[in-house]
Parts: structure tokens; C-alpha cells; sequence
């Protein structure tokens, strides 16, 4: 089954994403892991998409398209794949939906992780990252044995500025208008499923279980 995870930052897609793959047999294709693929292997989209972000500047949908469908083109994910954090955008989307065209193949589901703003603020503000070891906490839900130390490494625990709730809120604006947009797109094709996220985890892995038939 070929599936794309929708939600905004701080809903835990990423998480189930790895957990479901596992599941399923089929590859967790996240666009950060793509990007340092290509260009850890040095390929000529690899290259390409190097040279923006070593300059600061946004990667084109083109390169970013490119790189997307070179990977969904190799061999592991014949059986399916999950793709999260791709599309972000309706022009993402379509060029999506005609990779999946020149491959032959066809986007079955797409599930949108739902939660209220401020829960999700809670849960990315509330994160706390280790200086040296990059092992990751939070302050409610995964807090380390002794405030602000590493449990693993002893190092500290710091906020990344990506975190700061200022900066939280700004991303979750940036990305709302973004993500609505493309629920309605699936929707328009009667793919979109949308599942709760705001509930334990084990309530959330049962519903995505259901929406994908997976038992």
C-alpha cells in the first residue's frame, strides 16, 4: 500500500510513520532523509539540491520532485511506502500524483493526523535536546532523571530555537493554511482519512491500524 502522512508539526506522524513501516514491510520515506541520501551519494539532484542550501535559499520543487520520485522509483518500495513530510504543497501534490503516473503506480490512502494548536504548541515547545549526544526529552511526557541532564551522556539539555513557543506558534501559522489546502485536495479524490492524534499513542496506532487495515 503506498501512503502519504498529513499533519502539522508536533503530531507524531513521523513516529507512527517508522512504527507502522515497520508493520507493514515497507520503507518510512521522510524528505529530510531523501535530501541527505542524495546528496551523501553525490547524485546530480543531490549536487543541485547542495548548492541552494548551502547558500540559504529554498530547494526548487523541481530538484525536490526529482529526488522524491528517484526515490520512490527503487526497488524496496515495490511492496509500498510511506512518504512523510511529502507533499507540502498542492503543486507538490499534483506533481506527486504524476510521478505515481510515469511509475505505473497509485497513492491509495492519504491520513491526516488531527490536533488542537495549542496541544501541539505544548508538545513542541516542551522538547529538549541533548548538547552531545542528541538524544531527545520533554519536560512533561519524557523528562530526564535529573532536570536538564542527559540521562545517556550526562550532557545538557537545551532548547533548540526551532522549539522556542514563539517560534512554534509562527511555524504552525506558516504550516496551517499549507495543510488545509492539501486536505481538501485528498479529499476532492476521496483518499484523505483523518485520525486523532491527540489521544495516547496506543489509541492513535489502533486507529491508523484501522484506517489501514492492518490487524
Amino acid at each position: 500500500m503506498n501512503i502519504v502522512f498529513l499533519g502539522l508539526p508536533g503530531t507524531g506522524k513521523g513516529t507512527q510513520a517508522e512504527s507502522l513501516a515497520g508493520e507493514m514491510g515497507v520503507p518510512h520515506i521522510a524528505t529530510g532523509d531523501i535530501f541527505r541520501q542524495a546528496i551523501s551519494r553525490g547524485t546530480e539532484l543531490g549536487k543541485k539540491a547542495k548548492q541552494y542550501l548551502d547558500s540559504g535559499e529554498l530547494v526548487p520543487d523541481e530538484v525536490t520532485c526529482g529526488m522524491v520520485k528517484e526515490r520512490l522509483a527503487e526497488q524496496d518500495t515495490k511492496p509500498g511506502f510511506i512518504l512523510d513530510g511529502f507533499p507540502r504543497t498542492i503543486a507538490q501534490a499534483e506533481a506527486l500524483d504524476r510521478i505515481m503516473q510515469e511509475l505505473g503506480r497509485e497513492l491509495q490512502k492519504v491520513i491526516f493526523f488531527s490536533a488542537p494548536e495549542d496541544v501541539l504548541i505544548k508538545r513542541l515547545s516542551g522538547r529538549r535536546v541533548c548538547s552531545k549526544c542528541g538524544a531527545t526529552y520533554h519536560v512533561e511526557h519524557n523528562p530526564p532523571a535529573q532536570r536538564g541532564i542527559c540521562d545517556k551522556c550526562g550532557g545538557e539539555l537545551i532548547q533548540r530555537e526551532d522549539d522556542r513557543e514563539q517560534t512554534v506558534i509562527r511555524r504552525l501559522e506558516v504550516n496551517r493554511d499549507k495543510t488545509q489546502k492539501l486536505i481538501t485536495y485528498y479529499q476532492r479524490q476521496g483518499k484523505l482519512t483523518t485520525i486523532d492524534a491527540n489521544g495516547p499513542l496506543e489509541e492513535v496506532q489502533k486507529q491508523l491500524k484501522e484506517a489501514v487495515g492492518v490487524q
